[in-house]
C-alpha cells in the first residue's frame, strides 16, 4: 500500500486507556481523515463539536451530519476511514469498551 495520503491525518489523543474503556479525543481540520481502520472494540462517539462526517466503508460513501453532544454506538469489527467533509474543524470522543 502507499505511504502517499492525499488529506491531512486527523489527531488522535488517547485520554484513558485502563482495563475497562480507551477514550480518544479525535480532532480533524477540514478535509482530514483518520485513514482506513477497522474496530477491534465496539464504541461510542460523542461529538464535541457539530461534525460533518463522509464515511468511506470500501468502494462506497456516505454522508452523515451529528449535531454536538450526539451520540451513537457501533459494534466491534465496522470497517471504514472517517473524514471530515464540513469547512470548520471538527472534533468528537470515541470510547471503546473492553468488556
Amino acid at each position: 500500500m502507499s505511504q502517499f495520503r492525499a488529506r491531512p491525518p486527523a489527531v488522535p489523543s488517547v485520554l484513558v486507556d485502563d482495563a475497562m474503556v480507551r477514550i480518544t479525543r479525535w480532532d480533524f481540520e477540514p478535509g482530514a481523515d483518520t485513514g482506513h481502520h477497522v474496530h477491534g472494540l465496539g464504541y461510542v462517539v460523542v461529538p464535541m463539536t457539530d461534525c460533518q462526517f463522509l464515511i468511506e466503508e470500501g468502494p462506497e460513501s456516505r454522508r452523515v451530519d451529528l449535531a454536538k453532544g450526539a451520540a451513537y454506538r457501533r459494534d466491534a469489527g465496522v470497517e471504514h476511514n472517517v473524514v471530515n467533509a464540513g469547512s470548520e474543524p471538527m472534533s468528537f470522543i470515541e470510547i471503546e469498551y473492553k468488556r
